[in-house]
């Protein structure tokens, strides 16, 4: 359990600097290609920052085990809405949202954030045609997203030169290696101590994986918007959660050799995060699309309501011991 601790704390301070350096790499490669920061984020950070989610699925997957990959979805959803959105809006002192496109593309990620949900719930199980079906949406969104980029712009946008720009390209590169492969250290050693932890799969995936898996995020937004970059990490973040539920969940259940079936305590497990999911969906977009700001105070309370769905998770854990006992 000590040495587990030891590297999770290194991967975790390994993550920070790799972060640091991957915002200031993308903002010059942006700024000399004039491609706007949404864009960035949505397409270039969020698919990196997807790829431990879809590493986890894909391995448990093969063995056997997608439940876990199933929680790490949610999880890492409910994370990215609450904890990461609520720590960015109290470090800005609140974040004001002038793009209509940027408010107008939340309300997309509401409705693909709730599809598996509505897959699992049609016929109590997943299977590969459901992934199929969560394959087309990504795709669909991301040339969507792609024709339509004229629409995201930013203000401060200026032209950089050539000079420096193969320096920051291998920059970024190297960083974002890094990034990927701290964040899988970081979810090995913290599923190691779960699993010490007698916890079940999905439940592992929720509480401990999506934890570890949405770090980058948290570093890369935080850091983004310190630096005044706040579409590049609004990208991010809703890229993130577009392409867990969508292309992550998507490929596992095309590589699982099996439809998932839930047990009862997963089942439970499952359609309380995402109820959880559902409803900091809805505040998001609500604070987005309809206030067009997300005040810090609006922040405590997400990262409060993250703070209610683990003690709720966790209980219903608690509820399952005293059951089998």
């Amino acid at each position: 359990m000590l040495d587990n601790l030891v590297y999770f704390i290194g991967a975790c301070l390994v993550l920070v600097v790799s972060a640091e350096v991957l915002v200031k790499s993308l903002t010059k490669i942006a700024n000399y290609f004039r491609m706007s920061d949404f864009i960035v984020g949505f397409m270039i950070v969020a698919l990196a920052t997807s790829i431990p989610e879809l590493f986890i699925g894909i391995t448990a997957a093969l063995d056997g085990a997608p439940e876990l990959s199933l929680g790490n979805v949610v999880g890492s959803a409910i994370v990215d809405l609450t904890l990461v959105v609520g720590v960015l809006a109290l470090l800005r002192r609140g974040i004001k949202i002038e793009t209509k496109a940027v408010r107008t593309d939340t309300l997309y990620m509401f409705m693909i954030a709730v599809l598996p949900l509505v897959l699992l719930l049609f016929d109590n199980s997943l299977d590969r045609f459901d992934g199929f079906i969560l394959l087309s949406a990504f795709l669909i969104y991301m040339l969507k997203v792609y024709v339509q980029r004229s629409r995201f712009h930013d203000e401060e946008v200026r032209e950089e030169g050539s000079k420096n720009i193969f320096m920051y390209s291998i920059l970024g590169l190297v960083s974002l290696v890094v990034l990927v492969f701290s964040a899988n250290e970081l979810v090995i050693h913290a599923e190691a101590m779960a699993i010490e932890l007698d916890f079940p799969e999905i439940l592992i995936g929720i509480v401990i994986v999506s934890v570890g898996t949405t770090l980058p995020e948290l570093i890369f937004g935080s850091r983004a918007v310190l630096m005044k970059h706040k579409y590049m990490a609004f990208g991010d973040i809703i890229g993130s959660v577009i392409a867990n539920n969508t292309l992550v969940l998507g490929v596992v259940l095309l590589v699982s050799p099996s439809s998932l079936i839930l047990d009862n305590i997963s089942l439970l497990l499952f359609l309380t995060s995402s109820f959880f999911m559902v409803v900091v969906a809805f505040l998001f977009t609500t604070f987005v699309e309809v206030e067009k700001h997300i005040l810090w105070q609006e922040g405590v309370a997400l990262i409060l309501l993250y703070i209610l769905f683990m003690i709720v998770i966790l209980n219903i854990n608690i509820l399952k011991v005293y059951s089998v006992a």
